[in-house]
């Protein structure tokens, strides 16, 4: 893609209001089959991510590996806001804000993404066996997948679900996890966005952690909580030049990768990747991280919403994927990076 086009997006999605508050109207597409559906989903390389410096491949702490632009004919496909991949990272699942799993084994050519295979999606179920698309709880954001469970941040009703991933995959029921009385006062359409839980290289180890988008007012500290583990209680996120949370993810020593968007009309949108030290997540705590890489729509970025990590071959992978807000004008991009060092 070149630069010229990328400037045009952005006056074209970004200044007309594809993006005018993103996830503000998350879009409710017809159900999927309640069996679910294999769909065809098809597969662009992204080769490089600066198109100026095509041969350029390191990002701040990150090491851009491949990238895929992805498109379907199903319209429900889209909106992809959480993500996780499989320890050997060959399996995805992703959310998306209407209420949908995704699911897929990932494609690898030469080491790089190809494509996806035997994807299907498949309407998220609540504790009644009703789709969330039709509830108030469609607004699906955030996903993490542990011990063979999957919790899902839904960003509208300010829940958390909790879903038997290991017996029942997509068939599995949301059961709502009880959260503290501050998660009800949260601001509209300003719920949870990241969620993920402690692994045992964290003082907080077993704990569910999530954190709002952004609580209050322009900069101000994000609301967190802690659910579980051996000191469940309330945190902050501080929050910098614009930037909103949209996911976080655990590296195997306890430190949290923290996924941020920024984004204004008509100059588009920005990501970028924190990292938080584990013995800084606290009840109480109002955290900080160091930046670990900041991108811009001179990237081949999109309006980056899920992240996940995993581990190959002794590296540190960080996946990121980008939520469409089932717009023409913008796209799904699944993007992959090593974290250096």
């Amino acid at each position: 893609m070149k630069l010229s086009r990328r400037a045009a997006l952005a006056g074209l999605a970004f200044g007309l209001g594809a993006l005018a508050s993103p996830g503000a109207a998350a879009a409710r597409p017809r159900l999927a089959g309640l069996d679910g559906e294999d769909i065809a989903v098809s597969a662009t390389r992204i080769t490089s991510l600066l198109a100026r410096s095509p041969g350029q491949t390191r990002f701040g702490a990150l090491v851009f590996r491949s990238g895929l632009v992805l498109s379907s004919p199903n319209p429900v496909f889209g909106g992809f806001s959480g993500l996780w991949r499989s320890p050997d990272g060959g399996r995805l699942v992703a959310v998306s804000d209407s209420g949908h799993w995704l699911t897929a084994d990932l494609r690898r050519e030469a080491g790089r993404l190809s494509g996806l295979e035997a994807a299907s999606l498949s309407p998220m179920l609540n504790a009644s066996g009703r789709p969330l698309s039709r509830t108030r709880s469609y607004d699906t954001e955030a996903l993490c997948i542990d011990g063979g469970v999957a919790y899902v941040g839904v960003e509208r009703s300010h829940e958390i679900l909790r879903f038997d991933w290991a017996r029942r995959g997509t068939a599995a029921r949301g059961m709502p996890v009880r959260l503290p009385s501050e998660a009800r006062r949260l601001p509209s359409n300003r719920g949870f966005e990241a969620i993920g839980v402690a692994p045992p290289g964290s003082p907080m180890a077993g704990a569910i952690v999530a954190i709002t988008e952004r609580s209050g007012e322009h900069d101000a500290p994000s609301l967190g909580v802690l659910v579980g583990g051996p000191e469940p209680g309330l945190f902050s996120y501080g929050l910098k030049d614009g930037y909103e949370v949209t996911d976080l993810a655990f590296l195997p020593d306890g430190d949290m990768l923290v996924l941020e968007r920024w984004y204004r009309p008509w100059r588009g949108v920005g990501a970028r990747v924190r990292r938080v030290p584990a013995r800084s997540l606290r009840p109480g705590a109002v955290l900080e991280g160091a930046l670990l890489v900041d991108l811009d729509l001179a990237h081949e970025i999109d309006n980056m919403e899920g992240l996940a990590i995993h581990r190959e071959a002794g590296r540190t992978i960080l996946t990121m994927i980008s939520d469409d807000n089932y717009s023409s004008l913008q796209r799904t991009i699944v993007l992959e990076f090593e974290l250096a060092g």
